[in-house]
């Protein structure tokens, strides 16, 4: 019979499991998960990421067997927790999804772990934001499927240890540095995300405007797909304003006149800078004569976090040969300059000379 303390423990773990449930990810709006893939062959882009993952999914599938654990970093937007939830369904298991800010205290974390069924997939995002303490038991859990429980308080309290079933933990993160090494050598599948070309964003578009039943002309989605950031969020994203002014404009079809007018409306140019891009490469050029720059002096520049800058303004600029970062800090590349119409002193063109070069001065 079950004493009152383990009862007690147990309903915490009830408790702690139906208030994730209410913090677990719901799916965004529902336009977004009318397009979101279900299958991995409907994912577009990331090829040799999922060829890999595909034959780690059947070979998991053919011994009957929990996927090994897996590791998705990346920059955001790119598709990860879309990816977790295609990973479930090749599966054919349950999947609860959560992320490291809602898991606040151990219970919280073992309420979940307690909860799953063999073979599930429990997925964590922002998973560099995961407490010290909850990893020390992520650490067992992973690697043994059990979890360590203290019973009881003070000189009465003891130990226990906790079975789990076989589980497949999914972390998925933007700051793969931030992530403790102990944690990342238990994900015994690790994939990195890249920003997407604009060929398999076009394709993206292409099956997100019939899901959506909007008409687009070709070359529209070829703009479309060019001025996107590599990534897939911003392409739907730009696809559903475009299908607005289309709506109102161009009687329901979107024309690439009618992209052109839309991204100048939404100040985005052909490239998919935004305004904020373009003064953050202005202020580096304008104010302190085209860099280097400390990130935290930037941030304070813009009004923005540094966080910010490095996850959501840098992939991109530096992708495209406009922004470059040195051991000095941030440096804006000639491409900025011609990109925004200004001139490339002499002494600035020197600079970036001998720094390509490898000279620091």
């Amino acid at each position: 019979m079950k004493s009152t303390q383990e009862r007690t423990d147990n309903q915490d773990f009830e408790d702690a499991d139906a208030t994730l449930l209410k913090k677990d990810f719901v799916g965004g709006d529902e336009q977004e998960e009318k397009i979101r893939p279900r299958r991995l062959e409907d994912f577009k882009g990331q090829n040799s990421l999922k060829t890999n993952l595909s034959l780690f999914v059947q070979a998991a599938r053919q011994r009957n067997e929990a996927l090994d654990h897996v590791f998705l970093n990346g920059p955001p937007g790119l598709g990860k927790t879309t990816l977790a939830g295609i990973v479930a369904q090749e599966m054919g298991a349950e999947i609860r999804f959560s992320s490291a800010p809602a898991l606040d205290k151990p219970r919280d974390l073992a309420g979940i772990l307690t909860a799953i069924t063999p073979r599930s997939i429990f997925f964590i995002d922002e998973i560099h934001r995961l407490k010290p303490v909850l990893e020390e038991m992520l650490y067992i859990a992973m690697e043994d499927f059990e979890i360590d429980w203290i019973i009881g308080q003070g000189p009465s309290a003891r130990s226990v240890r906790i079975p789990l079933p076989p589980f497949t933990l999914i972390g998925a993160t933007t700051k793969a540095g931030m992530v403790a090494g102990p944690l990342i050598t238990r994900f015994g599948i690790n994939l990195r995300f890249d920003l997407y070309q604009a060929v398999e964003l076009r394709e993206i578009l292409d099956r997100s405007a019939q899901i959506m039943d909007c008409k687009a002309e070709g070359s529209a989605l070829d703009l479309l797909a060019q001025s996107s950031r590599g990534t897939p969020r911003v392409a739907n994203r730009l696809l559903r304003r475009m299908r607005d002014f289309a709506q109102v404009l161009e009687k329901g079809v979107v024309k690439e006149s009618t992209v052109v007018e839309g991204l100048k409306r939404l100040g985005i140019d052909q490239l998919g800078l935004e305004e904020q891009d373009r003064r953050l490469l202005r202020v580096i050029i304008e104010h302190y004569q085209g860099g280097p720059v400390g990130a935290e002096t930037l941030a304070i520049s813009l009004g923005e976090s540094v966080d910010t800058i490095e996850d959501v303004y840098e992939p991109y600029l530096i992708q495209l040969g406009m922004l470059k970062r040195t051991p000095r800090g941030r440096v804006a590349a000639p491409r900025a300059y011609e990109h925004l119409g200004l001139g490339l002193s002499a002494a600035n063109e020197s600079r970036l000379k001998h720094e390509d070069q490898g000279f620091l001065f």
